[in-house]
């Protein structure tokens, strides 16, 4: 072989597969658009668009490290709570009371019984025994906790009985929507110093129970979500249906929501491809060898399961305000952990472009599930009773809904038996 020969750059080959993937994909949605009409469609790409930011969030963190989180509805909850926090209007009947001194001194003392237990887990380092320093720590932890709940209490009921709770800050949405992402990061460092030395099932486990924790504390906070009684209706970022209309309001949406997803496909594209992203895969691929190179292999995983956790936020917070509802016992495990699982699934875990196409792809099928399969219940029933005098059975609505986990299981156990790297797997480059 020539010098000449080793030199020549590799071929780029033609990216059939994803040309006519995505040309599929688009017929499927000008397809709804005929049928559905123009408003719901474009309502069905807004939610898509929102479902494709948390399914790249899961992407990198189990694609790019292999990092199994089964706790996506609560980072979704974390930045829905903050969309709906940050944008509602300010509730005076709150803040004009002395409401606001009572809850702030509550919150200090929650915050100085915080750093009192934690001061007690370093008491080793004073010749303490490490036994007897559990005990002291956890004993501090149960005294403390009983004394600031009961104070945190009595504020909270006041809040309830005297403002519903304790309302919005009523700033721009898009302000609720970083700060959603940072929330969500900021548990995600948290829950990542806790759970990142677990193995993959046992961390699955892990946030699945954090995230079930993330629910119940927002749901039973009516001082601070209303709970059960929802808060309604949320501003958007964008003029809303009022100001434009439902096709145009939805379509600026959708615009919003795709410059956020070139915004990050662009950065996951180039952090993918430079020295760091290999370093993610490299631990992903043979933890021990990265580790004898003197790659800091905690830091990094606590990296890339923060941020994950990031995008995770803003897409709740961005789904939320779009929906115009906060409701913290809308955010189910099926809705919003499974079927994301399934788009990464669908797409390709560590292939962005295949997420996208998953995320799409199986939110138009968990969607259409429904008015295709009443529509053949409505078939089918037809002709039993022209046939053979079929009587026909009642609630076909609520049968056809059910349709949705059916079709999602079925394609999820076609696409793990016929395409187990999904439809776009990742591509590897080997090197050397």
């Amino acid at each position: 072989m020539t010098d000449t020969t080793r030199s020549q750059p590799p071929v780029r080959r033609f990216p059939r597969r994803e040309v006519l993937l995505f040309a599929a994909l688009l017929v499927a949605v000008l397809g709804v658009y005929a049928v559905m009409g123009i408003a719901y469609s474009t309502r069905m790409l807004v939610e898509a668009a929102c479902y494709a930011i948390l399914a790249l969030g899961l992407t990198i963190q189990w694609g790019y490290a292999g990092q199994f989180n089964a706790g996506v509805m609560g980072f979704v909850a974390l930045g829905g709570f903050s969309a709906m926090f940050f944008s509602v209007p300010v509730n005076d009947a709150f803040w004009e009371s002395e409401l606001p001194g009572e809850l702030g001194l509550a919150l200090l003392y929650l915050l100085g019984a915080a750093l009192v237990v934690y001061g007690a887990t370093k008491l080793d380092r004073l010749g303490v025994p490490k036994r007897l320093r559990t005990v002291i720590a956890v004993a501090l932890a149960v005294v403390l906790y009983l004394m600031v709940i009961s104070v945190l209490r009595g504020v909270t009921d006041e809040i309830e009985s005297r403002a519903g709770f304790i309302g919005g800050l009523g700033l721009p949405a898009w302000t609720g929507w970083i700060v959603g992402g940072m929330l969500a990061g900021g548990i995600g460092y948290f829950i990542g110093h806790i759970c990142l030395g677990l193995r993959s099932d046992y961390l699955a486990i892990a946030t699945l129970g954090i995230a079930e924790i993330i629910k119940a504390f927002l749901k039973n906070s009516d001082w601070l979500t209303r709970g059960t009684a929802t808060v309604s209706p949320l501003p958007w970022p964008t003029p809303g249906a009022g100001d434009l209309g439902f096709v145009v309001s939805r379509s600026l949406y959708l615009s919003v929501t795709a410059v956020m997803i070139a915004a990050i496909f662009f950065l996951l594209h180039r952090a993918y491809h430079a020295p760091w992203g290999r370093m993610i895969r490299a631990i992903r691929d043979n933890e021990v060898s990265a580790a004898a190179m003197g790659k800091d292999i905690n830091r990094r995983r606590l990296e890339i399961f923060v941020l994950g956790c990031i995008l995770m936020g803003i897409g709740g917070a961005a789904l939320t305000s779009f929906n115009g509802i906060f409701d913290p016992q809308g955010f189910l495990p099926l809705n919003h952990t499974f079927l994301v699982l399934v788009m990464v699934i669908l797409g390709g875990p560590g292939n962005n472009l295949g997420t996208i196409f998953g995320a799409v792809a199986v939110y138009l099928i968990w969607i259409m599930s429904e008015p295709l399969a009443l529509m053949l219940m409505h078939l089918a029933i037809g002709f039993g009773e022209g046939a053979f005098g079929w009587d026909a059975p009642g609630h076909l609505e609520s049968r056809a809904l059910q349709a949705r986990v059916l079709v999602i299981g079925l394609l999820i156990t076609l696409v793990l038996r016929f395409a187990p790297k999904g439809m776009l797997p990742e591509k590897v480059k080997h090197h050397g």
